[in-house]
């Protein structure tokens, strides 16, 4: 897969983006009402941000049922993999990332169990 660092620092540069990054960076996948759920941000934000995730090929999605399920594509080149596990490393303990994750922990109803939100 070839990816131009541009498109990578593009799709970094959105704070939201950004958030939804270093979330499936952290988990192996998360459906769209996880994301909105943890990021706070209305599902037709979210969707559009997650597309535009795909369309860079940043994220890959996988339709289970009635849920759309993202993560960290696996064909991305090491260099990209890198720099999203040392972005996520480097904001695990700061704000808004770590509400991020405390709203996710705290999420009832998730995925395999059926989405709440």
């Amino acid at each position: 897969m070839t990816i131009s660092p541009e498109s990578v620092f593009k799709a970094l540069s959105d704070p939201t983006r950004l958030r939804c990054l270093v979330l499936l960076t952290e988990e192996n996948s998360l459906c769209v009402c996880e994301l909105t759920h943890a990021i706070g941000v209305p599902q037709p934000k979210m969707s559009r941000h997650l597309a535009l995730l795909r369309e860079s090929g940043l994220v890959a999605d996988q339709r289970r049922g009635q849920w759309i399920f993202y993560r960290i594509n696996p064909a991305l080149p090491v260099w990209v993999r890198e720099v999203l596990r040392q972005t996520a490393q480097a904001c695990a303990d700061k704000g808004p990332y770590t509400g991020d994750r405390t709203r996710l922990d705290s999420m009832g109803g998730r995925p395999e169990k059926g989405c709440a939100a």
